[in-house]
């Protein structure tokens, strides 16, 4: 379409040119995205190889000393002076080697078949003994710990054959080797970014990457009833977990469930973000134009709105929609009206109540953000286009909005992506309700994806469903978040505004 065309429609028509182009350029750009995706891996692979052919090198060119830190960790470095660093080196390898022997060993030699035995009495002497069983969630747990432990001392490893080679090297030129006092220096100055981030590095391993190791290893197990430790045993079960998600079979199967949810929380993910934006932008319009009086009371009042948790302002709500004691039904009957059930009635009522209350919560953030940017749009911009003839709605979609997109672009991914994932709207204002027989155990009309998730969790006790759904989840939230901020004007042309 040429410029002149596109500028001759109305807002209307240009946001149905700009959704269709984008769903023109969505292939390409999913195949751009799997390129980047498989060039990931290519390059990690090359990593690797390169990482082992250097180990290789490095044990071919390495003197005696060298060669057995192969075997025994730090003797390069003690055997050249680095008597301290050497040390720290073999207590590694020694730690490493009692952890294994003492504790991991026994869970990672059952990480295959997470456990065979399930305990109870053997008769020793003719007595009845009890004998403890074995529990797949520990061994699951502690082999994933032992794995991860393994990996990391791996990279030691490494590393003591790259420090063993290195002073092997400044010794055959003369030159000086480090001491550990002047080596420890070096991370208060030009290491003092890895002295800074070794600790969160550790916090996010021990309490994130373990967790979620063990997570997604449970969507490929049989953790569920009746397989739920220390009663009973679970064991691997392939892809089997995936297909039963996706499968249709039956009544209320998990297949038809996830695909009605995953309709309903795409559409609420949209209605919450883009109604929210939307009328906060125009909220905050309203309170910055000139001519409005007492602009710092209202900003004060949305500032008080926002500052009341949001959990209390749910259950408050939660409360007022109550079919016969809240707030509004009373108000309703004694005006002669009919009650409504907002939470337990028509699934249509419930889904709009959701979405109203969520604006109500969501509209004063939308209000807080949009504010500062509306001010630091340039004044001349809209005063050129009043001197052109521009009224106010032009001057809205010429300017304000071109320039709000623009800027916000990330932030409305992030609060899409954060209303597909929304557990606290919907868990405290209906809990799901109303309940659907036509759907899998427990879920609900206003359920989303996170919602029914924890609901398999925590009631129905399906970790291996609710941890493949979570996978699911998240692949779709990444694929969406990287796919849509690279197809936008803000990540394309960064300077457009500046």
């Amino acid at each position: 379409m040429k410029y002149i065309d596109y500028v001759q429609l109305n807002p209307f028509q240009r946001a149905g040119f700009k959704i269709k182009t984008f769903f023109k350029n969505l292939p390409g750009a999913l195949k751009k995205f799997f390129i980047m995706l498989g060039n990931f891996f290519k390059k990690l692979a090359l990593g690797i190889v390169h990482s082992f052919a250097s180990y290789g090198r490095r044990f071919a060119k390495g003197d005696a000393t060298t060669k057995l830190s192969y075997l025994i960790m730090g003797a390069g470095n003690a055997a050249k002076g680095q008597y301290i660093k050497g040390l720290i080196f073999f207590l590694l390898e020694v730690g490493y080697g009692a952890f294994l022997a003492f504790f991991g060993f026994e869970y990672i030699s059952k990480f295959g078949t997470l456990g065979t035995s399930n305990g109870g009495y053997e008769y020793i002497n003719g007595r009845p003994v009890k004998v403890e069983g074995d529990n797949s969630m520990l061994i699951l747990l502690y082999g994933v710990m032992t794995i991860i432990l393994t990996v990391i001392f791996l990279v030691v490893y490494v590393t003591n054959t790259k420090s063993a080679y290195k002073v092997q090297t400044l010794k055959e030129n003369g030159e000086h080797i480090p001491t550990f006092v002047e080596e420890m220096k070096q991370f208060t100055d030009e290491k003092f970014h890895v002295t800074m981030l070794s600790i969160p590095v550790l916090l996010i391993g021990t309490f994130s990457i373990l967790p979620l190791v063990f997570m997604i290893l449970i969507a490929f197990t049989t953790f569920r009833p009746p397989n739920l430790p220390p009663n009973s045993l679970f064991t691997w079960n392939g892809l089997h977990t995936f297909s039963e998600v996706f499968s249709t079979k039956g009544g209320a199967s998990m297949g038809h469930t996830f695909l009605v949810l995953t309709e309903w929380t795409i559409i609420w993910a949209i209605c919450a973000t883009f109604l929210n934006y939307i009328m906060g932008m125009v909220v905050a319009l309203m309170i910055n134009k000139k001519g409005i009086k007492l602009k710092a009371l209202w900003r004060t009042l949305f500032v008080i709105t926002v500052a009341v948790p949001q959990f209390v302002t749910l259950l408050v709500m939660n409360q007022m929609l109550q079919l016969d004691t809240g707030a509004i039904n009373v108000l309703l009957q004694n005006l002669g009206f009919e009650q409504i059930d907002f939470i337990n009635g028509e699934a249509w009522v419930a889904r709009v109540t959701v979405i109203v209350i969520n604006l109500w919560v969501g509209i004063p953030y939308t209000i807080l953000i949009t504010s500062g940017i509306l001010m630091n749009i340039p004044a001349d911009l809209y005063e050129s286009a009043t001197i052109d003839g521009a009224g106010p709605w032009k001057s809205f979609t010429k300017i304000t909005l071109p320039y709000m997109i623009f800027v916000t672009t990330p932030y409305l991914i992030t609060t899409f992506i954060s209303n597909i994932n929304n557990f606290n709207v919907i868990y405290l204002l209906t809990n799901g309700s109303p309940t659907n027989e036509n759907l899998y155990t427990g879920a609900g009309y206003t359920d989303l994806l996170v919602t029914w998730l924890f609901k398999l969790t925590m009631s129905n006790q399906d970790y291996n469903y609710a941890a493949a759904i979570g996978i699911l989840v998240f692949i779709v939230c990444a694929s969406l978040s990287l796919i849509t901020f690279n197809l936008t004007k803000s990540a394309k042309d960064e300077e457009a505004f500046s």
